[in-house]
């Protein structure tokens, strides 16, 4: 077998994810690194042929299927019903039989094998060179992309070429629906299978044009998916389309002697809609119109419009990391798959998985909101507009599950797809009321990012108000005149129902305040909820009165009420192979233990970084750090920024190393359910954040950048009301520039405690501050320290 050179060294490389022969055995990894997707559309990187497979998938966004939850005993407010990501019709699938023998590179000779994911152009390439088991060589090439300036379109450009001898070859390119998913129940993380999901309700055929519209049974839910196929081979070959309810399948039959090719390309259209929406003919006029239309402009006008896109996004997403080619394009890598996750247009949010795999059910999270839009909003920020504009539009949703749960304003769904609590009943779910603020601290963070003073009072304030009602009326005061919220799970999944959770109290602090600034500033939109002063005297004073739990004794804050009176985790008698905890011990172990899933108290410190002390931060840091087991994706990169913050340099490079090849090397063994998008965006987090210093919680941004001996040079853009910030890092000295803004455009930050105003053409340049000293790097669990590059 023929090995594919070693290209690490080129420069072009960092923008090019490959991917050999010798990676088949890590097909579900690869289908989840190789998907493409522009938001709308998702299409995991399968090979062409279908077969060997991991996991198909081509998701639509929102578009699910319902299932009924079981309960051994059943309570009031329990989620009755939860949806579950499908895979719409796929359309990306085209097959080939040499001399009677199907393509698979696990039978007959495979000579060279690569998929290479182009990072600037948005495209997956795929070459193989295969013998048939029957003796004749063929070379198959293949392009695919999902369009990002067209919701709907997806297409995949195919050639295959007869080397030696001439050959019968057949070329079926399909379109299949109901396609079957492998069951992962040994995995509780893992989602649901269901069978057959898709019943049909229209197939029809044109020329070599085609449209299949499937309806689900219980969600309510109509797809229609258009294949307009474009097959260029030699005139003595045949062609036919035929349909069923669930196939409709272009095929073409000939001899092809050696030097002749044959390219199809296939032109596809996705749209769902509710079906009492749109009817199955109209919703399939709309996708073969779309088709037809991609089809007329050919391939070439779609990859040239798909790499116009991505300049526009890699002027403010790109990020330059000099000292490791690997981390390099490991970066890039986090920052494509961020970009093509969400869309600027409509009110869509991003799934935990985005849309690259079936892992949660494809649920959201409160990760959309803690990881991934911190990093939309200052490298594109109408995509956060849109995701925040989606939460505004399940807010009904959310006062009507407030109402059942009896609790005042709304309460987000810990998991969701279309805002229904999706999530069985546990107390990591409905008791994680901290989504809520997380979600109105994104608000804030876009508003004092963009300026965008219309979506404050619009969507904004209905969402900062409501969540603010829910903790004003679930929290409650003592004789000592404190404020407490009892009762709740945070950010670690290793604590339950605790009281006085650190992270809770002060995102709730920050949502109070935001929604009375809010209303300040806004007094009509406040009117019209209903709001009045003593509600927003209420808010400050629940604010200023927010309990903060802290431990005089140690010298610590507490994650929650009691946490550091708790027992010791015994990590000297935990194996590796306990890891990660939840899979071999109960959570009634868990919770009683002072052992951390994930950063918590060390979320709370990036998040609100302005309420603690550098010494406080140090102290905390130090406690909690050898009780974090990181059995989470989301850990690395928090602790990566306060490892950066304390002069734990070395420590945050592995983190932030940790946090960014999380899906490029497998961390986790789960990529293949789909990419960790939170990871990714921590990856960013963990440098802009933790070695750019940035800090976005006063009226002005904040530098306080340091970097570590492995990093030559960091440079990284953000847009900051209209403007391109570039932020150029080295080992002697921080440059601030506004390379894009008109003359006499100015911004003002702070580096180092120091204020500093940047004009257009006229970078400000400053020393690099000197690293803080306190003290050795804090252990991490035996076994649980980041591994080093």
């Amino acid at each position: 077998m023929q090995r594919t050179p070693d290209r690490s060294s080129e420069p072009d490389e960092c923008w090019r994810i490959r991917r050999t022969h010798e990676d088949l055995d890590r097909l579900g990894e690869t289908e989840s690194v190789f998907a493409l997707s522009n938001g709308w559309l998702g299409w995991r990187g399968t090979l062409d042929e279908g077969r060997p497979c991991d996991m198909p998938g081509s998701y639509l966004n929102g578009f699910h299927e319902r299932r009924k939850l079981n309960y051994p005993e059943d309570g009031h407010a329990f989620p009755q019903l939860s949806d579950t990501v499908i895979s719409a019709p796929n359309a990306s699938l085209i097959r080939l039989w040499v001399d009677g023998d199907p393509l698979d590179v696990r039978t007959g000779t495979l000579h060279d094998h690569e998929q290479v994911l182009d990072l600037r152009a948005g495209v997956l390439h795929r070459r193989t060179e295969w013998t048939s088991p029957g003796g004749y060589p063929v070379r198959i090439r293949s392009t695919r992309l999902v369009s990002l300036r067209r919701r709907r379109v997806g297409a995949v450009e195919w050639t295959v070429e007869a080397l030696d001898e001439p050959v019968e070859l057949r070329i079926c390119a399909d379109l299949v629906a109901n396609e079957p998913i492998p069951d992962r129940a040994d995995d509780p993380r893992a989602a649901a299978v269901i069978d057959d999901p898709l019943a049909g309700e229209l197939h029809q055929v044109d020329g070599t044009a085609g449209v299949l519209v499937h309806r689900t049974e219980h969600s309510g839910q109509r797809v229609a998916v258009a294949v307009a196929h474009q097959p260029t081979t030699p005139d003595h070959f045949s062609d036919s389309l035929d349909a069923t309810e669930d196939r409709i399948r272009l095929s073409l039959t000939g001899t092809l002697s050696p030097g002749e090719r044959v390219t199809l390309t296939t032109f596809a259209a996705y749209e769902w809609e509710p079906v009492d929406g749109t009817s199955p003919g109209d919703l399939a006029d709309q996708v073969m119109t779309e088709a037809l239309a991609a089809r007329a402009d050919g391939f070439a006008a779609l990859r040239e419009e798909q790499r116009a896109a991505l300049d526009a996004a890699w002027r403010t997403a790109d990020v330059l990391l000099d000292g490791d080619d690997k981390l390099q394009q490991a970066i890039r890598f986090a920052m494509f798959h961020l970009i093509q996750a969400g869309r600027p247009d409509g009110d869509r949010t991003i799934p935990a998985k985005g849309l690259t795999g079936n892992g949660y059910d494809g649920h959201v999270l409160w990760d959309t909101e803690g990881y991934v839009l911190p990093v939309l909003t200052y490298v594109a920020p109408e995509v956060a507009r849109s995701a925040l504009r989606w939460r505004h539009a399940h807010l009904p949703q959310a006062l009507e599950r407030a109402a059942e749960l009896r609790l005042t304003g709304a309460t987000f769904p810990w998991r969701t797809i279309g805002g229904q609590e999706c999530s069985g009943y546990w107390p990591a779910g409905t008791a994680g009321l901290h989504v809520n603020a997380d979600i109105a601290d994104a608000v804030l963070r876009y508003v004092t990012a963009t300026g965008d003073e219309e979506f404050l009072a619009g969507p904004g304030l209905d969402l900062l108000v409501a969540t603010a009602r829910l903790w004003a009326g679930y929290g409650h005061y003592t004789d000592d005149g404190r404020f407490h919220i009892t009762g709740v799970t945070g950010p670690d999944e290793y604590s339950a129902l605790v009281d006085d959770n650190l992270f809770t109290n002060l995102m709730a602090r920050r949502n109070l305040r935001g929604a009375a600034e809010a209303v300040r500033r806004h007094p009509e939109a406040a009117g019209r909820l209903g709001v009045d002063p003593a509600e927003v005297t209420a808010w400050r004073a629940a604010a200023e009165a927010m309990t903060v739990p802290y431990d005089a004794k140690r010298g610590v804050h507490q994650q929650s009420a009691g946490f550091t009176e708790q027992p010791e985790w015994d990590f000297a008698g935990t194996s590796e192979k306990d890891y990660p905890l939840l899979l071999h011990f109960p959570y009634l172990e868990l919770y009683r233990h002072q052992v951390v899933k994930q950063a918590d108290l060390v979320l709370a410190m990036q998040r609100c970084p302005g309420e603690f002390s550098a010494e406080e931060k140090a102290a905390n840091f130090a406690y909690y750090q050898p009780r974090t087991v990181r059995d989470s994706s989301l850990s690395a990169s928090p602790q990566g920024v306060l490892a950066a913050e304390l002069g734990h340099l070395d420590l945050a490079y592995d983190l932030f190393t940790e946090s960014v090849l999380q899906d490029l090397e497998d961390l986790g063994d789960k990529t293949g359910d789909g990419l960790h998008l939170a990871s990714l965006g921590g990856a960013w987090l963990a440098l802009v954040q933790g070695f750019g210093g940035m800090r976005d919680d006063r009226e002005l941004l904040s530098f306080d950048p340091r970097l570590p001996d492995r990093i030559e040079r960091l440079a990284f853009s953000l847009c900051w009301h209209g403007h391109r910030l570039l932020v150029t890092l080295t080992a002697d000295e921080a440059r601030y520039e506004l390379p894009d803004a008109p003359t006499g455009t100015t911004v003002e930050l702070w580096h180092h405690g120091e204020r500093l105003r940047v004009s257009a053409g006229e970078p400000a340049t400053r020393p690099m501050p000197s690293v803080p000293d306190f003290g050795p790097e804090p252990h991490s669990p035996d076994g649980r320290r980041p591994q080093g590059r």
